[in-house]
């Protein structure tokens, strides 16, 4: 419940010239706040800001990661349908023949496709969510 001593009932009328009205806006939007009335309230009053940021030096490593994850996944998918292709001509010898090996092939790359497809996502997390928050 909202008491009389918690209401904001004060008005403090500011002017600022467009520069550093910009310069105000751009520091509040790298912040938590969702309104610039709390930004400038924190400020003016010497409380903490938490400003976030983001290391971009990963960003080309992060777009290749992302590239290989979309290779692995068409090579999956190649798999897969080789596997259905195969599956729908059952009764041949030399469609079980290929069957086993694919299996196998299956078996092996699976697991490992599997291990670099999580690697990525969690470097792709670990970056993406390495907004430091720093103290303005």
């Amino acid at each position: 419940m909202v008491t009389n001593a918690d209401k904001l009932t004060r008005v403090l009328l500011t002017r600022f010239r467009q520069a550093e009205y910009e310069m105000i806006n751009n520091r509040f939007k790298k912040t938590r706040f969702r309104k610039l009335s709390e930004y400038v309230r924190s400020v003016l009053l010497g409380k903490p800001v938490t400003i976030f940021y983001r290391d971009r030096s990963m960003d080309e490593l992060l777009e290749e990661m992302i590239s290989m994850r979309q290779e692995l996944n068409a090579i999956g998918n190649n798999l897969n349908q080789a596997m259905r292709s195969i599956n729908a001509m059952h009764g041949n010898a030399d469609v079980r023949l290929w069957i086993d090996l694919l299996t196998v092939v299956n078996s092996k790359l699976e697991p490992a496709i599997q291990h670099i497809k999580d690697q990525m996502n969690n470097y792709a997390g670990v970056w993406s969510q390495k907004l430091k928050a720093v103290k303005a």
